[in-house]
């Protein structure tokens, strides 16, 4: 099983290639982005971030509500924008995520 937990760094980066790769399908760039947060505890590079920035539309946070999994991540937002924040920006708590964010 290749997780970030047990890391398999072939993978990893057969993954950056893909999602780095703009002969892929926009789809399957986006897909590899996401997996590859997953494999990686890798600071995410700009590159990365330019790639999701791009491919991260509102068509697609759309189409992807429908995955029970992504409806539950979002709350009363769609779900795509937040998982992203989560998976980009891992050292920057969200306000909900702070037991102690509504205490004096």
């Amino acid at each position: 099983m290749t997780t970030r937990g047990h890391p398999h760094q072939p993978a990893t980066a057969w993954i950056r290639e893909l999602w780095q790769d703009r002969a892929q399908a926009p789809e399957g760039r986006f897909a590899a982005a996401i997996g590859w947060l997953c494999l990686t505890d890798e600071p995410a590079p700009d590159t990365l971030h330019v790639t999701i920035e791009a491919l991260a539309t509102e068509e697609r946070a759309r189409a992807m509500e429908a995955l029970p999994w992504m409806a539950a991540v979002g709350g009363n937002e769609p779900g795509l924008p937040r998982c992203l924040h989560r998976m980009l920006h891992q050292e920057k708590p969200e306000p909900s995520d702070d037991p102690w964010a509504s205490r004096p």
